[in-house]
């Protein structure tokens, strides 16, 4: 069974800093793209940032020059550094990827189950 498991949310104050982590576990042949989303009270789940396996990068304007994404292919986990945080970051931050494993051995896409980032004073 393949899981994604996020850690390192918690409670900051405006203009501190979190890193997000998010671990890939279970029978996996390949992971494809990676991606960190959030969804605050009464709003949509939108993207915030994503890698592809060679490692490039797309931000959503609200996060560019404070947010940074990157992975460690060879422990199956994907990062986001979070820089200057503000009230309106709070969310809860899920985990997504794009997995190829067993028993299809077809890519899919899986979600982790969130993590909540809280910026408050």
């Amino acid at each position: 069974q393949v899981q994604l498991v996020e850690s390192g949310g918690g409670l900051v104050q405006p203009g501190g800093s979190l890193r997000l982590s998010c671990a890939a576990s279970g029978s996996i042949f390949s992971i494809d793209a990676m991606g960190w989303y959030r969804q605050a009270p009464g709003k949509q789940r939108e993207l915030v940032a994503g890698i592809t396996s060679g490692g490039s990068t797309n931000y959503a304007d609200s996060v560019k020059g404070r947010f940074t994404i990157s992975r460690d292919n060879a422990k199956n986990t994907v990062y986001l550094q979070m820089n200057n945080l503000k009230p309106e970051d709070t969310a809860v931050y899920y985990c997504n990827a794009d997995i190829t494993a067993p028993p299809t051995w077809s890519r899919a896409n899986y979600w982790g189950k969130g993590t909540l980032v809280t910026v408050s004073s």
